[in-house]
């Protein structure tokens, strides 16, 4: 295993609902490398959902450190912290959050407004991500057009449009067919192994999780085992 790229170091985070703390990581330490495909699973309030969220900056830990690409995340704000996000970190949503108006290549291409990048250059990598996602031939379709699986996969490219470094993935394939959930799933797997993209998938679905490369089972906010 190469070096890890993300590291949680006795990581504790807790929420107050009606008057009490609810513990949801108990001093966790879990390690992904680079190019890795994890899957997260546990029952509903096993600490799945705050992980990627502690990840992806978009929450801090009350004690502990969340290290990704090199950053000690928690210790950045403001716009340092959304221009190491957009850097790094990719979403993938089990709904598809898809501009219903906008065409394929335009939602691809949405995230890329913020960018410097020319019109031109823009439209040469959104299409570049489609391609990656098989979707060469759905450049124009808007997202009724598509179907469930179809809409995942630009979703997806949309997420790796801005090439970053991790993919965060969450019930990614929740909403759809086994048939549509299984290309998606080869989908992120074949991310990871061709283009070292590091993954990290919460799901309930084991079918799903036995296509990742590791899976950690969490409950009450600790690592219970490891495997399938």
């Amino acid at each position: 295993m190469s070096d890890p790229v993300i590291q949680l170091d006795g990581v504790t985070k807790a929420y107050r609902k009606g008057g009490q703390e609810l513990v949801v990581l108990d001093d966790l330490d879990m390690e992904v490398a680079t190019g890795e495909f994890l899957a997260l699973m546990g029952p509903s309030g096993s600490g799945k959902s705050t992980i990627l969220n502690l990840i992806g900056g978009l929450d801090e830990p009350d004690d502990g450190d969340v290290i990704v690409a090199g950053e000690l995340v928690s210790a950045l704000s403001g716009e340092a912290l959304s221009t190491w996000r957009a850097r790094h970190i990719g979403y993938v949503f089990q709904a598809f959050n898809l501009i219903p108006v906008l065409t394929a290549l335009e939602n691809v291409e949405l995230p890329l407004l913020l960018t410097p990048l020319s019109k031109s250059a823009r439209r040469e990598q959104a299409r570049y991500a489609l391609e990656i996602v098989g979707l060469s031939d759905r450049l124009d379709h808007r997202p009724k057009q598509l179907s469930g699986g179809q809409e995942q996969r630009v979703a997806i490219a949309r997420a790796v449009a801005m090439d970053p470094t991790i993919l965060l993935c969450d019930e990614p394939t929740g909403d759809l067919d086994r048939d549509s959930a299984d290309q998606v799933l080869d989908l992120l797997a074949r991310l990871a192994a061709e283009h070292q993209k590091t993954i990290v998938m919460v799901t309930h679905d084991q079918k799903a999780a036995d296509d990742a490369s590791r899976i950690l089972h969490l409950d009450k906010g600790v690592v219970q085992r490891v495997g399938r």
